[in-house]
């Protein structure tokens, strides 16, 4: 399906099947003259749900600024850990190799994710060569899966802190309503513990695991408990955007980290800086 409007093209596409499942990509496409860099978007849904619609604000936010945005869908839920990052990272191969049909330039692809999709575009983009993420074979010219950049808003950057966190809230006199069901999606991608800390960019940090730290973005609103809280296990003391950002920046990353009102998080403007952070780093 193609569909126009004033200044973007779209375009549906599946990049990928799993036996009759199809996994969608939808591209945003300004006009003007190509090549033009290209984002890969990711929704959040903690692992569990959602969809490529709902990167629909992002995705055109990009393409007003005159990048290419291509939503993803991916596998998730019950098809557990790490599938998601297996349909990511073969997305951001197979972007590279149609770039020239799409009218992008295949040097300068970013990753771009809200909530648990910040998580997988951090990991993917730290880990772009892992056996297991890297483990779908691409028809044709092969491509590697490393990206210039990555801009996240409000990620769960650490899926163990924030099962952990949740679960206490829930065990608490009078938990509040967030936490509800969090735990249960959790268990249903993760299926463990140990799962969870293995597939976590801050603790794959803090263990020293060599990985790519590409420029990054965090853009986060306050208050917001659900992602901008204190880890009771770190040692640090720091909430953990300032925790993941001390750390990346250890590892010999660069990380803006923005902070907005909770209200405005979603806003115009803050669709601006997201876009504004891919233009100067794409």
């Amino acid at each position: 399906m193609n569909t126009q409007t004033v200044d973007i093209v779209t375009q549906d596409l599946v990049y990928l099947r799993h036996g009759d499942r199809a996994m969608s990509m939808r591209v945003f496409r300004p006009h003007g003259d190509s090549p033009f860099p290209a984002v890969l978007n990711l929704h959040g849904g903690a692992w569990t749900k959602g969809d490529l619609n709902e990167c629909e604000p992002r995705d055109v936010a990009l393409a007003q600024a005159g990048i290419v945005s291509a939503a993803l869908d991916f596998r998730h839920a019950g098809d557990g850990y790490p599938s998601s990052l297996a349909d990511i990272n073969y997305a951001i191969r197979w972007l590279k190799q149609q770039a020239r049909s799409l009218g992008i330039d295949p040097k300068r692809i970013g990753l771009a994710g809200q909530s648990s999709g910040g998580h997988l575009a951090m990991l993917s983009a730290m880990r772009p060569g892992d056996p297991r993420y890297a483990a779908i074979a691409l028809s044709g010219e092969e491509m590697d899966a490393s990206v210039r950049c990555v801009g996240m808003t409000w990620p769960v950057i650490n899926p163990l802190s924030r099962y952990r966190y949740a679960k206490r809230l829930l065990a608490s006199a009078n938990p509040p309503a967030w936490p509800a069901g969090i735990p249960e999606r959790h268990d249903v991608y993760w299926k463990s513990e140990a799962a969870m800390a293995e597939g976590n960019p801050m603790l794959a940090l803090e263990r020293g695991e060599k990985v790519e730290t590409p420029p990054a973005l965090w853009f986060q609103g306050r208050p917001d408990p659900i992602h901008d809280y204190l880890d009771v296990d770190s040692q640090q003391g720091l909430n953990e955007p300032e925790r993941f950002a001390r750390n990346y920046r250890a590892a010999g990353g660069t990380i803006e980290l923005t902070y907005v009102e909770q209200a405005e998080r979603e806003s115009r403007v803050s669709l601006e800086t997201l876009a504004a952070f891919f233009r100067a780093h794409l």
